[in-house]
């Protein structure tokens, strides 16, 4: 070997170098420059949405959207309600809740994060079959209470009133008995779905039926969109069997809904833990972006 006293020769010191640093790199996990154009893969995560079965047929298609462009992000959903969603939400069970329940800011469960990310409208839904197109918060509030038992006692036909509502617990009822009843309850005669799309199926097959829906299962013309599963009733017929009425003279969507107008208008919401991961922190801002609000004005009003 030739060197001097002392020093090593320069190809000798380069490749005891360039051992060196494979070794440390080994040691240490690092990770070489890849060829140009090369991208790493990003690693697989599922995230599980909890909450408002109001808000389904929405997520559905904003998570489909999402996945769509992010493929290693993969979504499950459940139901529950919507206190349900913030209670697993808060355990550490789930990692997004979907809530329509209304209540100041400062009641926000401990260590959450509220978002409102569009407007939704509770509809008061009747057969198609049924004369009665407008109505006001009075008579609303007198069927519901088992005051008003006939159809002609508010403009419609000489028949007996069958009132649909949800059940207890739901965020839905509870802004309706809210604004409506005046803090009252549904009258005990009521009929009791868990959800809106049943409140639309019975409706749909009684034509003495009223109910009150989250607007998502409606099209913008107050009827449920006949093509789509996920809203349409199941009567066998390719023509929409429930219908809006006004209240107040307002319409549970369009302009109605997005300024304000309509007196059962409510916030829909995403809450996180705000200990979250960046990964849900841009589920949120893909929900807020231009393409995520006009996903939701599909369904209800946007928020932007």
């Amino acid at each position: 070997m030739n060197c001097h006293r002392g020093n090593l020769h320069p190809s000798l010191l380069r490749r005891l170098l360039t051992r060196l640093i494979l070794a440390g790199c080994l040691l240490s996990s690092c990770v070489f420059p890849q060829e140009d154009g090369a991208v790493p893969a990003s690693a697989p995560l599922t995230l599980t949405i909890a909450g408002s079965t109001e808000m389904r047929p929405l997520l559905l298609e904003l998570t489909s959207a999402y996945s769509e462009r992010n493929p290693h992000v993969q979504f499950t959903l459940f139901g529950g309600g919507s206190r349900m969603g913030e209670q697993w939400l808060a355990a550490g069970q789930v990692d997004i809740a979907a809530s329509t329940a209304a209540y100041p800011d400062a009641e926000t469960p401990t260590g959450l994060v509220r978002i409102p990310v569009g407007l939704d409208g509770i509809a008061v839904v009747v057969n198609t079959d049924n004369p009665v197109e407008s109505l006001t918060m009075v008579q609303v509030r007198d069927l519901f209470r088992g005051r008003a038992l006939n159809w002609e006692e508010v403009g419609g036909a000489a028949r007996e009133v069958l009132l649909v509502s949800r059940e207890g617990g739901s965020a839905t009822r509870e802004l309706f008995e809210e604004r409506v009843m005046d803090e009252g309850h549904v009258a005990l005669t009521a009929v009791v779905m868990s959800t809106s799309s049943s409140v639309v199926e019975y409706v749909a097959a009684h034509p003495d039926a009223i109910g009150y829906v989250t607007s998502a299962y409606l099209s913008h013309t107050g009827m449920p969109p006949p093509s789509n599963g996920e809203n349409a009733s199941n009567t066998g017929t390719a023509e929409p069997t429930v219908k809006s009425v006004s209240v107040e003279g307002r319409m549970p969507y369009d302009t109605d809904l997005a300024n304000h107008q309509y007196p059962l208008a409510r916030a829909l919401y995403l809450l996180f833990r705000q200990s979250g991961d960046p990964s849900i922190q841009r589920i949120v801002e893909f929900v807020l972006s231009e393409e995520g609000q006009a996903i939701i004005a599909r369904y209800h009003a946007p928020i932007r």
